[in-house]
């Protein structure tokens, strides 16, 4: 981490971190299933980056991951967890979630990722055309948002950590009308998951929903997108994961989305936290530490001229 962003940052009480997914996919096995955890803790360090999420390679035990992390001074920002709220009870979630919840906490994270992976299509629903991404029916938005309201009061009281929302393609919130109907039906318990990716590419106004739910965001996700690849996704209808495998997403600094409102965001309100790099891509075609290089300088360069 050099001085200078570390000067950008730390007045705003913000941290800059990385996902492993450029590294290792955590759902297309084939993406750097042979990199160890050690190569991405590495090499994210040496790119400056003061932590990282968690990822599939990464110890289930804290007292194998708290001393891998610290041996590359790096923090463990948070970690994804996928729930099924839409299809279970709360009571059930919160007896899935312990043990990924005590990890989490215990390791020093203040945050865990939720992905909504209930409703979702068939077997296998990353491999079904984007067209199909699930739904919450009017009529069910109520019952959804006070469960996830109870299960996030009680992770919170249980755990000592917070849930952030992940807004997320193929999952039940994914547009900005599902984000507001989220934001709606649930108590400030469950804060939001800002993945601008996500959210533009699920044609959500980025502006617009600063304004509105900027105090619900406790978690932010840097992930650009590749306009052609993405274009050419919604045009023919094809998966979440072949969209990943053609390179619909990138870091940034190597798409085309403008992040400058977000990181006005983060430095003119409330917001304490972390700032996450994160792009799933093939690291075949995408070297991840050049990605992660890449989008270190343009963190810095919009750090530099907020």
């Amino acid at each position: 981490m050099t001085q200078k962003i570390a000067d950008l940052l730390t007045p705003h009480q913000l941290k800059l971190g990385i996902n492993p997914l450029s590294w290792t996919n955590d759902v297309i096995t084939e993406f750097g299933d042979d990199t160890p955890v050690e190569t991405f803790l590495r090499e994210a360090a040496e790119c400056g980056y003061q932590g990282v999420e968690m990822g599939r390679k990464f110890p289930r035990d804290a007292a194998a991951l708290k001393p891998l992390l610290a041996g590359y001074s790096l923090s463990l920002a948070s970690g994804w967890y996928s729930g099924f709220l839409a299809e279970r009870d709360v009571e059930a979630e919160l007896e899935d979630v312990a043990a990924h919840a005590d990890l989490l906490a215990s390791c020093g994270a203040k945050v865990m990722v939720y992905g909504e992976c209930g409703l979702m299509p068939g077997d296998d629903p990353l491999n079904v055309p984007l067209s199909q991404t699930p739904v919450v029916s009017q009529a069910n938005w109520q019952a959804y948002g006070e469960r996830m309201t109870r299960f996030s009061e009680t992770l919170k009281a249980r755990h000592g950590i917070a849930l952030a929302y992940h807004a997320h393609l193929m999952m039940v919130v994914e547009s900005e009308a599902e984000i507001d109907s989220l934001m709606a039906n649930t108590g400030d318990a469950v804060g939001l998951l800002f993945d601008v990716g996500h959210v533009v590419a699920g044609g959500g106004d980025l502006k617009a929903l600063l304004a509105r739910h900027g105090k619900r965001i406790n978690h932010l996700h840097f992930k650009d997108i590749r306009r052609d690849v993405m274009a050419n996704v919604r045009q023919d209808d094809i998966s979440f994961n072949q969209g990943v495998r053609n390179g619909m997403f990138t870091v940034p600094g190597d798409g085309y989305l403008d992040f400058s409102p977000l990181i006005d965001f983060a430095t003119n309100t409330d917001y304490q936290g972390w700032l996450i790099v994160e792009a799933e891509q093939d690291p075949g075609k995408a070297p991840p530490k050049e990605m992660a290089e890449i989008a270190y300088r343009h963190m810095t360069h919009l750090l530099e001229n907020r």
